[in-house]
């Protein structure tokens, strides 16, 4: 059901005998043509041939689903989990506001009963996450951080508000003052950085 690409009014998007109608398209000839311009979404509702329809950017929304690696802002934290907002999905940023937990068990993949949520993250921090269940309407969406190259990105120093640099896998470092400070620090890949 996600966007597959973008199309004007006109083009020719699939014959008839791959797709069924949905909103809107319109049938010429055989063959299945868009009558807006947005995205074209492909989705199976039951039937043998998936429905193809076309919507408007205002109507496709992103969400964060299962397996997404997602850019969250912490916004507090206890002894338990923390509590996020969402910002981005893989590098799209997000319309609407998602919120996201952390528990202390999800943090890291080893010594899981070792973990002190202060410890590894704060909030400000910006950390990189995948999504391991969907949230509701009342509910957040879980959220773990326990793979290497997932964690604390960019974090700034209580005493200097500098922002900090990582010196391992648990230790940011302030480089104005020089004062460490303990977080679940992610591993960032090269494709990640800018030059």
């Amino acid at each position: 059901m996600s966007p597959t690409r973008l199309c004007v009014p006109g083009d020719k998007l699939c014959s008839v005998e791959d797709c069924i109608l949905g909103t809107g398209v319109y049938l010429r000839h055989g063959y299945i043509y868009s009558s807006l311009a947005g995205y074209v979404l492909k989705k199976n509702e039951g039937e043998q041939l998936p429905v193809i329809s076309v919507v408007r950017e205002t109507e496709v929304q992103l969400l964060p689903d299962v397996g997404a690696i997602v850019t969250c802002k912490v916004t507090s934290i206890n002894s338990r989990f923390a509590k996020v907002h969402i910002l981005y999905v893989g590098s799209t940023p997000l319309k609407d506001l998602f919120r996201g937990t952390i528990r202390k068990e999800d943090v890291r993949a080893t010594e899981k009963d070792k973990v002190e949520m202060h410890r590894s993250f704060r909030p400000g921090d910006i950390v990189l996450a995948k999504v391991i269940s969907l949230g509701d309407v009342q509910s957040n969406y879980l959220l773990t951080t326990a793979e290497n190259e997932l964690g604390v990105v960019v974090a700034h120093s209580d005493a200097a508000r500098a922002q900090m640099v990582p010196i391992s896998w648990c230790e940011m470092q302030c480089p104005q003052t020089h004062t460490k400070e303990f977080r679940k620090v992610a591993r960032v890949q090269p494709e990640y950085l800018e030059a």
